[in-house]
């Protein structure tokens, strides 16, 4: 991915030539200078440094050799050389001009090496000398306040447990940018072939089988290609992947959709998303609605900031906005990550308050604005850059990647700490859809309601190929979920997260019965009060899909049947059973469904369909049926 190696973007302090003159007069020393400046221009740095220091072999004072030499090292990321020649430099010149670039760039290699109190003195040294360049005072005083957040933090240890994954997955110079599918099945990322800054990159994909992840294999030809494909986000179900091309024109943001074991050609999102700037980094929200990514487009807070974009009822992406000044600085934001729970922003940023360099952020939403944003201390976070921190489902456990030096990189996973762990842990409901009686697959429609606010959360379809689904459950709420297909009856299930998490993930196959004569279902998001037969606000989602099946088959007519299990009184059991089956017709009759169409009857305890030795068995027989009766 362009953009990578993040040291690359931080601004370099020109060192100035005073009088338009080098510091030597040896001929072959300015030779040597300028033939080297050839090679590093063009990345070869092994044979500028060697020009370099031929050059100074020449003249021993030659200060802008020792720089160029300093600056070179820097490039390849060698901060030790680099500091040492920079302090030759220093040493070599009486002017102010110069010695301020000095400091400044020392202040950014110690920061960036840990040695704190070195940066600070050199920082602190450069805000003293330099009046006019506002952009560089704020980046000296940004790394001056990092610096002192790491001196105030040094002893810092979250017990963190951090281990790469095997050389099987890192088997390439360098892989980064991690994404994983809801389930932790499947672990995405970018490869680059080569070390050469200019080395192609692609998509690969690694399956997990018992635990262990499988050699990584290019994610489809349909996707990968001549350009540079990478950094990109794959939906909760594992079917629509998001990911970043790099062409001529530069990187934009594209998507692909699986059908069956096929990728699509990818398509551009359109401007809405993509501008004339840089788009890439790309997270999709669990419910596919909202897309987080990073761009240095006009209109943003400085340098690279996390925006999003929401579809609208069509399903098409409207245009992006900024995050806000909450989550981006007016420094640089990147590596967007939103979590299953959709209520947790990870992120990595070079201006909140950290180590130096790109450390890990969260943010937690708080009614729809995000908050400030936690460092995630020590020692995920230190002095070097940390980016693109992808969480599990069940909030535990995580992967990034970090760098080895400027050429090599590897995909680590690390548990995360209590302190740091989302609040809502996700949870994944996944199988396949079936006709009951053909056994054949089905692209079912598969929605996902919160009870306590009757709104849909998700909704998706299942493969249209396989039949397979999955949803994302958020937590700490109850759910309705409902799988419907026209000329079928509808199914529906119920989750009650509420009061506690469920870390594993469910694996339930869904069989649709063709819309025939006494097919019968459950309406099990129905809710009473014990001994009432009034209706409970959070059965209204459930209601109106039934409201919805009912004006989708005009011709059919129904039988609402109430049941309860055998504690009581029968005589009385079969009343209340009656009342809550009428309590239902009458909402639906309040929607417009004839009442010719609706029929309700009581059956009280007479029809159980589990034993009643157990408070689930008999809360599983206090229901609500739903049959078709022509």
């Amino acid at each position: 991915m362009t953009k990578i190696l993040f040291l690359s973007l931080i601004p370099f302090c020109s060192i100035p030539v005073l009088s338009q003159s080098l510091s030597t007069k040896n001929k072959k020393a300015i030779d040597l200078y300028v033939e080297a400046d050839n090679y590093r221009v063009r990345g070869q740095y092994d044979q500028a440094i060697h020009l370099l220091q031929q050059s100074i072999e020449k003249d021993i004072k030659f200060e802008e050799a020792y720089a160029r030499l300093a600056s070179t090292y820097r490039s390849a990321g060698d901060l030790r050389l680099s500091s040492e020649n920079f302090e030759k430099a220093l040493a070599l010149t009486p002017y102010p001009l110069k010695q301020k670039a000095y400091f400044y760039s020392l202040g950014d290699n110690y920061l960036r090496s840990g040695q704190y109190e070195k940066s600070i003195g050199n920082l602190e040294k450069f805000i003293t000398i330099e009046k006019t360049d506002k952009v560089r005072i704020d980046l000296a005083m940004m790394w001056k306040a990092q610096a002192e957040y790491g001196i105030a933090h040094r002893e810092e240890d979250f017990g963190y447990k951090i281990m790469a994954l095997s050389d099987t997955v890192n088997k390439y110079p360098m892989q980064y940018f991690p994404a994983i599918t809801a389930d932790g099945g499947e672990l995405i990322f970018t490869v680059r072939y080569g070390r050469a800054h200019n080395a192609n990159e692609d998509i690969f994909i690694s399956y997990n089988k018992d635990g262990k992840w499988l050699e990584p294999v290019s994610i489809s030809e349909n996707i990968n290609s001549e350009y540079r494909e990478g950094a990109c986000s794959i939906s909760a179900d594992g079917r629509h992947l998001i990911f970043t091309i790099c062409g001529p024109r530069g990187c934009d943001l594209y998507e692909s959709k699986k059908e069956g074991d096929v990728w699509r050609k990818p398509v551009s999102l359109g401007t809405a998303v993509n501008s004339s700037g840089w788009e890439a980094q790309p997270s999709l929200s669990p419910d596919g609605n909202e897309l987080y990514f990073v761009s240095d487009r006009k209109g943003g807070l400085g340098g690279y900031d996390i925006w999003y974009s929401k579809k609208d009822s069509t399903g098409a992406w409207t245009r992006a906005v900024n995050v806000g000044k909450s989550v981006n600085t007016k420094f640089d934001e990147i590596a967007p990550f939103i979590h299953v729970n959709n209520q947790n922003l990870f992120f990595a940023s070079s201006g909140h308050p950290g180590f130096g360099g790109f450390d890990i952020y969260i943010s937690e939403k708080n009614e729809g604005q995000w908050q400030k944003p936690k460092n995630m201390g020590a020692p995920l976070n230190d002095f070097e850059d940390q980016y693109s921190f992808v969480v599990t489902s069940d909030g535990l456990n995580a992967f990034y990647s970090r760098e080895e030096g400027r050429t090599k990189s590897k995909i680590y996973k690390t548990n995360i700490p209590k302190e740091f762990q989302v609040r809502s842990r996700g949870n994944v409901v996944k199988g396949i859809v079936t006709d009951s009686k053909t056994k054949l697959t089905i692209q079912a429609q598969v929605e996902l309601f919160d009870l306590k606010t009757n709104e849909r959360i998700s909704s998706s379809n299942s493969d249209s190929v396989n039949g397979q689904y999955l949803i994302v459950i958020p937590g700490k709420s109850e759910y309705a979920f409902h799988v419907a297909e026209p000329g079928y009856l509808f199914y529906s299930l119920h989750f009650n997260y509420e009061e506690k998490d469920q870390d594993q993930p469910l694996t339930m196959d869904i069989t649709l019965q063709p819309i025939v004569k006494n097919a019968m279902t459950v309406l099990n998001n129905i809710f009473f009060d014990f001994n009432q037969s009034e209706i409970k606000p959070r059965s209204l989602s459930e209601l109106d899909e039934v409201v919805k099946f009912l004006n989708e088959n005009p011709k059919i007519k129904v039988e609402i049947s109430g049941h309860t299990d055998n504690v009581g009184n029968e005589i009385y059991n079969q009343q209340l059973s009656l009342k809550r089956a009428q309590s239902v017709v009458n909402y639906f009759s309040s929607k417009g469904i004839a009442n010719s169409r609706l029929t309700q009857i009581g059956f009280g305890s007479k029809k159980p369909i589990k034993p009643n030795d157990s408070e689930e068995n008999r809360q599983a027989n206090r229901r609500i049926e739903f049959k078709i009766l022509e």
